[in-house]
Formats: C-alpha cells, structure tokens, sequence
C-alpha cells in the first residue's frame, strides 16, 4: 500500500533538520528513555520502556509549524488535497496501535441457533454454505477477486444518519455477507470517527439498526486504535461522551488510573464556577486530592457535552507544572503534557438536517485559547480518519477478518473506501492508495465529483450503487447480487434441484 510521506503534504523537508539549540533537548529526551514526539524543540513526548513490542509505532507527517493564525485546522478554511498543509499531528509524532488479534476461523462458524431441533437429535445444520462452496468451486477465478477485494465503510452518512437506517445499507450488507451468485463472504470492516460508546454496544447497536450481524472484530470507532496508549501513561484525564461512558470503555482499553471531569468538579467545584453539578453526579464521582495528583496524558475520546467546564479543565491541565492542578508553568511549553484527540472532524451527519459540529470544532477552540494565552502553538495528537495510524490499524482488522472469514491472513489487493465526507474519508483513502467511493446521502450533497478532494473511483446516489459498481469491475458487469439457493449441487446447474 502507498504510504504517506512528507511530499504527500507539501511539507519542506528542511524544516525537520533539529537546530543545533534543540540537539541538547533531545539528548534530555533519549536519555530518560522517552521517545520524542512533537516538532523540533517540543517537549511532547510518550514514555519508552520494555512493553512497547505490545503495539505498533507509527510516523506522522507534519511541518514543525503548527500555523494556528492562518488555517486553525487543515480541514477548516483550506480542505483541498491541493494546497493541503501537512498532516494535524506534530512533526516526527509516532501514533501508537494495538497489534490484532488473531483469531482462529473456528470463532466464526455459524450454530443453527434459531432453527427447531429434533427430539433426541442435533440441530439442523445450515446447508447454504454446503451449496455454495460447490459454486465457488466451479468459480475459481471470480473466487479468488472475490477474496482479493475489500470494502471498508464509513457509517454515519454512509448507511446510517444517527439511529435512522438507509435503506440501502441493509441490502449492501446481505450482498457482502453472502446473498450473492457465489455465496461468497465478501470482506469489508467499518471505519468511523463516531466514538462516545465502547465498541461492543456501538456493534449491537448497528446491527439492530442495519438488521445484520456486526463483529467488534470488523469495527474500527475513532478511539479504538487509541487502546494502545493504555501502555505508556499511568494517570490520564479522560474527556468526552455522554456521563461516564468514556470511563468505562478507557477501563476496557486497559488504562489504569483514570480520572475524569466529573472528578475534579466534586474534589473542587471552584473550578467550573458555571456548572451545576448535581448530587447524582457527585455521587457517582471519584474525588481526590488532585493538587498531589500527576496527570500524565489528557485524551479526548469523543465530542464534549460540556464545552465550557471541559475547556477550562484541559486549560488548567495544559498550563500547569506537569500536570498538577492548582499549578501554573514558568515555562508551559517545556511542562505541557500530552493531549490526544480520537478525530479531527470539524462536521458530522445526524439526523438534523445539517450537519452538526463535531470534536474538531472543540480542539480549534482549544488550540485558539491556548494560543492566546501561552503564545505558543498547542502541539497535539490526532488520530481517526484521515490520520496515517487509522490506515495501518485499518490493514490489522482487515488481514485478521480475512483470516476468520477465509482461513487466509493476507490484506486483498483491492480496497475501496466508501464515505460521505470529502475532508476525511475522501482524503485519507486517496492518500493511503484504497480506491475511493464519495455518495451524497451524508455530509457531500454537491453535484459532480468534489472538486477539492475528489473520489478516485467515482460519486454515487448511495451505497449500493458504490458496492454494485465496485463488484462488477472486479468481478465483471455479469456478477449477480443474489444466491440462488435452489441450486442443484450435483449438476451446479442454475435450475431447480430435482429434489423439491
């Protein structure tokens, strides 16, 4: 797969040589075993140590200049692949991602749960898959494109809008899950930078919305590649989602010592003098005397609820000494902590009929504020589409898909993308070398293809038209969207069995 390097985004190599000013900080940096990961001359860094093998590190693009004052945010005032100003994430940042887990394709296997049993009988198995493996096996080569495609969805806009399906979606799914003339499990994984819920709620959500199983195993949200942190940070403040949801999936990501806004409002409600904080909350809070407490990193999981109260928090968090509140820096550009955002998107599809401000409207806000009162550029980490990591954790998922759905741990050749917005789905499939499908059921809703971020492979009305065309083109104009499960395996013929 192409990868993002620095002339994918116009940045000037010669901006990444460190001064000879800087030389001396890094040295500070590799000797307390930490791994730099801001601009030249930033302080931001992850911690090293023995456990770093559990994840994978990956290197982001960017100008060492942030550039705050003229574009705030690369998505913001100038979206085109064009004139595009580098990646959002600091120069030289590695992202972490958590390793896949394979899994054996046994876990995939369907029981005949559902169907009536017999007396003193095993249940009645399931005979589709008996009947299409005799077509795959009188269709070898459609087979082997079949296997050497993927299809990765983005979901709100795309076969969603908030808890209302497209009708579309439901169809596009039974094709890929088998309804097709090969009865071929087609591989494709969800890819959103929708976040707030923990993976396996967002799933059965989703799969009662759509009316077809969805495996956490095929499911990328926003904050999912973030589990990879959970290694280098002890203490983290955890911002986003509704009540304490963010809490509960950061415990499932394997974070240790996790604190949240709510927490620091019931240790000090002084703090954010506008809030009303109710005894439901204080009551479900876990205070502590914060001003003894190091913070060690601040991630943002999904869209605040609460600009105002989580703002001044993360403020305090950023000017202080190293993460203690109640602290303010001499110096905050050397004694900031870390802050990672799941996603950079300024909009998202829902329901309304325009689409609303999403968690990058939140970190412009931030970024501005910090700006004003430290001088200085935020240096900050972003993951979510289109960010680099998403793409190589999006290449794990898919590979140990492929491994339970086909017994076959590769990546296929051909990757489409389908999304709704050409700001991040567009613009990072394009860059990552997937072929790129735009529909106007979400965020686009212009006629033609966009003209800053255009889709590689075409704009459609709606996803199975997206799915139809790109199947007919790997698989040829001929394919049929449908299994016909009257098939005679004997004589793999298309009439009617003559045992009916």
């Amino acid at each position: 797969m192409p990868a993002f390097d620095d002339s994918d985004f116009g940045v000037d190599t010669s901006l990444t040589q460190i001064k000879s000013k800087d030389s001396t900080l890094l040295q500070k940096v590799k000797s307390n075993g930490s791994h730099t990961v801001g601009s030249y001359g930033s302080t931001l860094s992850i911690p090293g140590g023995a456990s770093l093998h559990q994840s994978i590190e990956v290197p982001a693009t960017r100008s060492s200049i942030s550039d705050t004052t003229p574009y705030m945010h690369n998505l913001s005032l100038s979206p085109s692949m064009k004139d595009r100003r580098g990646s959002r994430n600091s120069f030289g940042v590695s992202l972490p991602i958590p390793r896949s887990h394979r899994q054996s394709r046994l876990s995939s296997v369907y029981s005949a749960e559902g169907r009536p049993e017999r007396p003193g009988m095993p249940p009645i198995q399931p005979t589709r898959e008996i009947l299409a493996s005799h077509v795959q096996d009188m269709s070898t080569e459609k087979v082997k494109a079949a296997k050497d495609m993927a299809f990765v969805f983005d979901i709100d806009g795309v076969l969603i809008h908030g808890d209302r399906l497209i009708p579309e979606g439901k169809r596009v799914l039974e094709i890929l899950n088998g309804d097709n003339e090969l009865g071929i499990k087609v591989p494709h994984i969800f890819l959103t930078n929708g976040s707030g819920k923990p993976e396996q709620a967002r799933v059965q959500q989703l799969s009662n919305i759509l009316h077809s199983p969805i495996s956490t195993d095929q499911f990328i949200q926003s904050h999912t590649p973030m589990r990879a942190l959970a290694e280098y940070y002890d203490t983290v403040l955890v911002v986003g989602g509704e009540g304490y949801r963010c809490r509960e999936f950061a415990e499932e990501y394997g974070f240790k010592n996790i604190v949240v806004p709510n927490d620091i409002i019931a240790w000090d409600p002084t703090i954010a003098p506008y809030r009303v904080f109710t005894p439901e909350e204080r009551a479900t809070s876990r205070p502590r005397d914060f001003a003894k407490t190091k913070i060690d990193a601040i991630m943002v999981f999904s869209d605040s609820r609460d600009y105002a109260t989580d703002m001044q928090i993360i403020m305090d968090l950023l000017r202080s000494e190293n993460g203690r509140l109640g602290t303010v820096a001499k110096d905050p550009e050397s004694q900031r902590i870390p802050i990672y955002f799941s996603q950079g998107d300024m909009l998202c599809p829902t329901e309304h009929p325009i689409p609303r401000m999403s968690q990058g409207a939140f970190r412009i806000g931030l970024e501005a504020m910090y700006k004003a009162l430290t001088g200085v550029e935020l240096e900050r980490v972003v993951y979510g589409k289109p960010e680099l990591a998403t793409y190589k954790y999006a290449d794990e998922v898919i590979t140990s898909w492929m491994d339970q759905i086909h017994n076959e741990e590769k990546l296929p050749k051909n990757i489409y993308m389908i999304g709704d917005n050409p700001a991040s789905d567009i613009i990072g499939g394009n860059m990552y070398g997937w072929n790129t499908c735009l529909v106007r059921t979400g965020v686009y809703q212009g006629e033609g293809n966009d003209e800053n971020n255009p889709a590689s492979f075409g704009v459609f009305v709606n996803v199975l038209e997206a799915v139809k065309t790109a199947v007919r083109n790997e698989l040829g104009q001929d394919f049929i969207f449908e299994f016909n499960d009257k098939i005679n395996p004997v004589l793999h013929g298309n009439g009617a069995s003559a045992i009916e």
